[in-house]
């Protein structure tokens, strides 16, 4: 458990090589923010969650292993951790924000360009978005 990395992970560094190349800047992890997003562009009021299959539960071949020891425990685990994460996207697009989850296994196919795709409509379609001015 001490070996898993909760930031920094390779897909995570993925994800953000590809937005930094695509021109975007953002903080990271950012804690004033339900659920401490991997990436934050703020103005563009949009998160990006980078998710590990297996524990958040993706529905792909590394998401759907089970533990083969103490199993009630980790079911429990892996249920909390995929209903936080509802609550929390929910909280954050009740705050305007834009939510994004990329998944483990999407940074791992070769070429990226499927993700980069994803990526870049994601961004570009929150651009395009007018900013209200506050009264």
């Amino acid at each position: 458990m001490s070996r898993v990395r909760s930031q920094n992970s390779q897909a995570e560094l993925v994800v953000r090589r590809l937005i930094y190349s695509m021109g975007f800047r953002y903080r990271l992890h950012r804690k004033d923010l339900p659920g401490k997003p991997d990436i934050v562009l703020a103005r563009l009021k949009c998160v990006v969650f980078v998710n590990g299959c297996f524990w958040h539960q993706h529905r792909c071949k590394r998401g759907n292993r089970r533990p083969a020891s103490n199993r009630e425990y980790w079911i429990k685990k892996l249920q909390r951790n995929v209903s936080r994460d509802r609550l929390n996207i929910a909280k954050l697009k009740k705050q305007g924000w834009a939510v994004l989850v990329v998944w483990e296994c999407q940074t791992a196919q070769r070429g990226g360009e499927r993700l980069k795709r994803v990526v870049s409509k994601f961004l570009a379609n929150r651009g395009q978005r007018p900013i209200k001015a506050r009264p």
